[in-house]
């Protein structure tokens, strides 16, 4: 979905790279996307210039491989690589692919330990194993529209029983500070984890986030670590923007992400986005 609303780009930011090709890390939602999904035109515009000067462009989501497809096909990105499920999945996108794209890294482990965690603190939240390329197994009926591809509902021992990329736990009527402090309070061992906007909770492999899939990526591309750019808005982007030789959080980012950023842009309804793109060095 596309919106024709265009806003100005602000001409301060100085990411302090060096010219060169850059890799440059870009969230989906908040970021590239507004809130409600829509894609803007001049965002897209923005993002195939810099490709089209020669940057590396790698989108790095939350997002599971299913949904990320739909936000790559909007942005005319066919070549490449993309970040999916927090770090836990990477795909090399190929147009000559027998499905336009191979799975290169794909992270799991044994959901069983963190399933009973969160069940024994919130026994009414409903929780979701994934499924990659297929969907989720749950323990009851997210909202509609929250999870992509195939849904089943199945047994506690059934969620627990096979190996998995990511756990999603959401409780839609908590609060997302005090969800936060109690998952610390709690102790996940053996997972990384990252609560989302609201009461939603990702948890990967140890050692998985977006930065994890992202060096991977770099050495791929080779691009130097002096020259990455990430763009992030949300709690799940952290390790990613400590990771890049510059770290911008989107104006909506809660201020936690804001301080842990090098640079603030602006607003993802203001395009913030565009700013930061139109500061990149010249690729080459």
């Amino acid at each position: 979905m596309f919106s024709t609303i265009t806003r100005p780009v602000r001409r301060d930011l100085n990411l302090g790279t060096a010219t060169g090709r850059h890799l440059v890390a870009l969230d989906i939602d908040g970021t590239t996307l507004l809130h409600d999904g829509t894609l803007r035109p001049a965002v897209a515009r923005g993002i195939n210039a810099v490709r089209e000067a020669g940057h590396e462009v790698v989108i790095a989501t939350g997002r599971s491989l299913l949904a990320t497809q739909p936000v790559l096909d909007q942005l005319g990105i066919s070549h490449g690589y993309a970040v999916c499920s927090n770090g836990a999945v990477t795909i090399r996108l190929d147009p000559a692919l027998p499905e336009g794209f191979r799975i290169v890294d794909q992270r799991t482990f044994d959901p069983g330990p963190a399933l009973d965690a969160l069940r024994q603190q919130w026994p009414t939240a409903v929780l979701a194993v994934e499924r990659v390329g297929i969907g989720f197994d749950v323990n009851a009926p997210f909202p509609p529209g929250e999870l992509d591809g195939r849904v089943n509902v199945l047994p506690w021992e059934e969620l627990r029983r096979r190996p998995t990329t990511r756990v999603i736990f959401s409780d839609p009527c908590g609060d997302v500070d005090e969800f936060a402090a109690a998952v610390e309070r709690i102790g996940l061992h053996g997972v990384n984890y990252a609560v989302g906007f609201t009461a939603w909770l990702d948890v990967a492999p140890e050692g998985v986030s977006k930065a994890s899939a992202l060096e991977q990526v770099r050495g791929q591309v080779g691009v130097c670590a002096q020259r990455t750019v990430a763009v992030g808005d949300q709690r799940n982007d952290l390790e990613m923007l400590a990771w890049a030789a510059c770290g911008v959080a989107m104006g909506n980012a809660p201020d936690r992400v804001k301080a842990a950023a090098d640079l603030v842009t602006g607003h993802v309804q203001d395009d913030g986005l565009l700013s930061v793109l139109a500061a990149l060095p010249a690729a080459g």
